[in-house]
């Protein structure tokens, strides 16, 4: 299964239908969390989502919004006994901040929790593809996350049967590339990665770009409307139609759009500003909504 669970969407503060950040991502058997807001752990329980299966924690930057439910999802691992790592990333300029987090009160630590702070030239190797992070242009050290699975092949059985190829050679023909005279490119074609992009608090620059370029699903801050362009400038985010530029412009299949401040009662008008912009399909994203990833192309 590929989907993404929205557990939060508000910006700064919560409301009434909308919580702080907060997105589960679920890549198979990698399950990844993006920026736990406040009360991200009772969404997770709303939304039906477990917390064992969470393999990592991605925070984008340290503003409360987007990682004061850390110490929740922290001390609820060690309670459920979570039996496997689960690694945290998390800019590392930030990292009293991430202290202060990790301990916010007394508990009996009883998970492996494993601080990787982000930093530079970041990555690292998930069972769902290869972990990036590039640095945005917030008020303060932001990073986006990216998702890429590694290109790989499907065994198409015809060509299978056609070179007398069955049963257990099909997985040593698999492993080795090649099996006598039969090799795996006679018998597979070429299956495309799948990617996913994650931008949050963020005014444009060319990493915004750089992680969105050509992922299956984006998921990006809206703040503002194009009337507040100048205000959202000044701090650092993007307007619903600048994100339905990037989707456009990097070859975006599905964008999701979230994050809105609560200056804008209705929130249809993110989804008409973007749908100026970028005609492929956008999500506005709602509290426990579920968005799968697009099948592949």
């Amino acid at each position: 299964m590929r989907e993404l669970v929205v557990l939060g969407t508000a910006s700064q503060v919560p409301t009434r239908h909308r919580n702080h950040n907060g997105y589960l991502l679920r890549w198979d058997d990698e399950v990844i969390l993006f920026d736990p807001g406040e009360g991200t752990q009772r969404q997770m329980l709303l939304a039906g989502a477990p917390m064992t299966p969470l393999k990592r924690i991605c925070i984008t930057h340290f503003h409360g919004d987007h990682s004061l439910g850390l110490p929740g999802i922290l001390q609820r691992i060690s309670l459920d006994r979570v039996p496997h790592p689960v690694a945290v990333h998390y800019p590392a300029g930030g990292q009293e901040f991430y202290d202060r987090l990790r301990h916010a009160t007394s508990y009996w630590d009883n998970a492996e929790i494993v601080a990787e702070p982000v930093g530079a030239g970041f990555t690292v190797e998930t069972s769902a593809g290869r972990l990036t992070a590039l640095p945005l242009a917030h008020s303060i050290e932001t990073y986006g996350y990216r998702l890429t699975e590694p290109d790989s092949r499907r065994m198409v059985p015809t060509l299978l049967a056609e070179r007398g190829v069955k049963g257990p050679a099909v997985g040593e023909l698999q492993r080795a590339g090649r099996l006598g005279d039969v090799t795996i490119e006679q018998v597979s074609e070429a299956r495309p990665g799948q990617s996913f992009a994650f931008v949050m608090d963020t005014g444009l620059c060319d990493n915004v770009f750089e992680l969105a370029r050509g992922v299956d699903m984006l998921v990006i801050e809206s703040t503002f409307l194009a009337q507040d362009a100048e205000m959202a400038a000044q701090v650092g985010h993007l307007t619903a139609g600048q994100a339905a530029v990037v989707a456009r412009e990097s070859g975006v299949r599905k964008l999701v759009l979230t994050h809105f401040s609560q200056r804008y009662p209705d929130p249809d008008r993110f989804l008409e500003e973007a749908a100026k912009e970028f005609d492929g399909p956008v999500v506005l994203a709602e509290d426990l909504l579920r968005v799968p990833v697009p099948p592949r192309g």
